[in-house]
């Protein structure tokens, strides 16, 4: 069967080029991710899936972080297409290896959200878009960012969301920043959390019924917390005087737990084969798609794949539920000749 890799990461190389001509030097998390070979450098990237066999395939998408931390709107337009352009290239010349690509919206551009999704969807033929967890500090529910899930929603094409949080947001009001990188290690998930969330309470999934969302890393804290997720936030408005909480649980058309079950979740979990359980039982294993976030391990490429792959082929899953989370998920979710 496929092994295809549904979140994974690569800045090619026009993008790459691009990049460090808006930004200059890399620091923090975008020298993070220029330090590692594979994520700009082919060659190794081929080396490190050639170790895990042809059967391997990656489906690409641009690394963190936002293109709207980065540079400001027109330049977040440019690198949205420069990045589209050069995965879609690399797509069509080695088709083995990356079967598809997922395009990256510029969110904080009010027209080219839309225009680019369009464009990298129906003329470059990407299979979905990326967004994140925070709009530039801004909840993805505002309704400025409306037009893009509708344009998604009609399209059905599923949305990737990623987790973005820095050391600026702070663990205690007493300190100016993050300490120990608190801020991506539980403050990711919280992040992909809060987002999913965001999406229930404003009834995105009852207003776009055709409305996918892939989440990373096996949809942050979500299965962890089932218990305050279901009966916790059945007492909705509970704790609060302000205003009438219980009116916005009330006014979905299900019991919300049921639309935090609709996320679909990745296997990209560090090497966690509890993390992945806890996905597979939480989200259903027609809901869970293999993807290793490479290169982004201590061995810059390979420790995260070869560690997921080896929790699916040693734990005791069915052959059926391999096969759906290695290929037939993903598969049937974009529409992939296998």
């Amino acid at each position: 069967m496929k092994k295809i890799d549904a979140f994974n990461h690569i800045w090619p190389k026009p993008f790459f080029d691009a990049l460090i001509g808006h930004i200059g030097t890399m620091s923090d998390i975008t020298k993070r991710s220029g330090d590692v070979p594979m994520m700009t450098d082919l060659d190794r990237r081929f080396q490190v899936m050639d170790e895990f066999g042809p059967e391997y395939c990656q489906i690409l998408s641009l690394a963190s972080p936002p293109l709207e931390k980065m540079v400001g709107p027109e330049a977040a337009l440019e690198l949205s297409r420069i990045g589209s352009d050069s995965m879609a290239e690399l797509c069509q010349k080695y088709p083995d290896r990356f079967p598809a690509f997922i395009a990256t919206a510029p969110m904080s551009h009010p027209d080219g959200m839309v225009a680019e999704a369009k464009r990298a969807i129906e003329d470059l033929g990407a299979v979905g878009i990326q967004i994140f967890t925070n709009i530039g500090g801004t909840p993805v529910d505002l309704p400025d960012y409306a037009p893009f899930f509708e344009y998604m929603n009609s399209a059905k094409k599923p949305v990737w969301l990623h987790p973005a949080r820095g050391a600026n947001m702070t663990d205690y009001a007493s300190e100016s920043q993050s300490e120990y990188e608190i801020w991506w290690t539980f403050g990711w998930p919280y992040e992909t959390s809060a987002a999913m969330a965001r999406m229930v309470f404003s009834q995105f999934f009852d207003r776009w019924e055709n409305l996918k969302v892939i989440t990373h890393h096996a949809g942050g804290m979500i299965p962890y917390f089932e218990g305050r997720v279901g009966p916790g936030w059945d007492q909705m408005g509970a704790r609060t005087t302000d205003r009438d909480l219980a009116a916005v649980r009330k006014a979905l058309k299900r019991p919300h737990l049921e639309y935090f079950k609709e996320f679909y979740a990745d296997t990209a979990t560090f090497g966690s084969k509890s993390a992945i359980r806890h996905a597979l039982e939480f989200f259903g294993e027609d809901r869970v798609v293999f993807a290793s976030d490479a290169p982004f391990d201590p061995e810059g490429g390979p420790a995260y794949i070869r560690e997921t792959i080896r929790i699916l082929d040693s734990e005791d899953f069915t052959d059926e539920t391999r096969q759906k989370v290695y290929q037939d998920n993903i598969g049937n979710l974009l529409g992939l000749d296998l």
